[in-house]
């Protein structure tokens, strides 16, 4: 005659059952972990195997399992299964290393018209051609197992993650020159700081990162936008279709000694367009200022029409020092545009080009009302 089944007495204790408890409250654990973990704490309230089936929805045998495992290995060893030996592996570490290998390649390298491997493609080329190679275990491969493998290795061949060549031999070179106008910056703030003090002028120096931003759009709405209603809408709603007016490019150097930012809105930024510009800084300044601009290498800043204009101007008035060649991130007017695009241009919408320029100017007026001197720290100290 079978016997009644008898409650086991499990014994806990404080830390063990406040780590059950996060656990049977946890939203992020595996359901199997949660799950037993409330068998075992409902099981210290009422030690009744079918009981606690009965009220969490199992099975008392599921029960009975539970606690028995609690009892040999303890009570959170028990909310993780017993490791099982599983199926002996059928494709061999030479093969793995084989489709990992092949992954590596470009599709288009074997033959394909695809630029880079999907899983899938891959799958199949392995099923095609391991057994040629000596890898039958692979001739029914399949997607998912593809995936598993290249994700034990981290290798992801359908993505692709860029980078920036340095093509520039002089590139330390050139970071130092700019990098020793920026220590400039710092000497000739604290000098200035002094000189205010001492009630004396400082030296007659500006410097001015300068760049173009080219590319503006000036986009038109087809529809008014809607506003956002309390309780409703929670966003301004905008209809998908839009009118394009063409584009501008802003030409804009900030002053790195006292945050002002001097601008042009143009069509164009040719040489016309920079020289422009240059005249717009030489009437900021006075006649016994020097100008040093940081800049890049576009054709405009050095064109036999600037060189002419410069050539024309009193010596030492203007002095460029150039980033080098993919280089940019050198220039402090980078943040400057990045800010502007977040804060004004991002999703801004006129009527026409003129209302863009407009737009852009009241938000440069807007800017210099509150200037912000920036100040460049990387590598700095390594300049001489």
């Amino acid at each position: 005659m079978a016997r009644w089944r008898q409650a086991v007495e499990l014994a806990m204790n404080e830390g063990e059952v406040a780590s059950l408890l996060t656990i049977s409250r946890s939203r992020t654990e595996p359901a199997s972990r949660v799950e037993r973990a409330q068998m075992l704490l409902a099981y210290r309230e009422k030690p009744s195997f079918f009981a606690v089936g009965q009220r969490l929805g199992v099975h008392h045998q599921t029960v009975q399992r539970c606690i028995e495992r609690a009892l040999a290995y303890g009570p959170l060893m028990a909310l993780d299964d017993r490791p099982r030996p599983g199926k002996e592996p059928t494709i061999t570490p030479e093969a793995k290393a084989w489709l990992v290998s092949l992954a590596c390649d470009k599709a288009k390298e074997h033959g394909y018209p695809h630029e880079l491997w999907t899983t899938r493609l891959l799958a199949r080329h392995a099923r095609e051609h391991a057994p040629a190679a000596g890898h039958e275990c692979l001739a029914n491969l399949v997607q998912g197992t593809v995936c598993k493998i290249l994700g034990q290795e981290e290798v992801k061949p359908h993505k692709v993650r860029y980078y920036l060549e340095r093509r520039d031999a002089e590139f330390e070179q050139k970071m130092a020159e700019v990098l020793c106008v920026y220590r400039e910056v710092q000497v000739l703030k604290k000098a200035a700081a002094k000189a205010k003090t001492a009630k004396k002028p400082g030296k007659p120096v500006t410097i001015v990162s300068y760049d173009e931003k080219p590319g503006i759009q000036a986009v038109a709405t087809t529809a008014p936008d809607l506003p956002p209603v309390p309780g409703t809408y929670t966003t301004f709603a905008r209809d998908y279709e839009y009118k394009r007016h063409g584009t501008l490019s802003l030409l804009a150097g900030i002053d790195l000694l006292t945050g002002k930012v001097h601008a042009l809105v143009k069509e164009r930024h040719r040489s016309r367009e920079f020289i422009e510009f240059l005249k717009l800084l030489d009437a900021a300044y006075p006649a016994g200022t020097a100008i040093k601009l940081i800049l890049d290498n576009h054709s405009a800043h050095i064109s036999r029409e600037t060189q002419a204009w410069l050539a024309a101007q009193p010596a030492a008035r203007f002095e460029f020092t150039f980033t080098p060649k993919h280089g940019s991130w050198l220039n402090l007017i980078e943040g400057f545009f990045s800010k502007f695009a977040r804060s004004v241009l991002r999703h801004i919408r006129v009527a026409s080009k003129q209302e863009l320029k407009q737009r852009i100017m009241a938000g440069i007026e807007d800017v210099n009302r509150y200037p912000v001197i920036h100040t460049w720290s990387y590598k700095l100290a390594e300049a001489a």
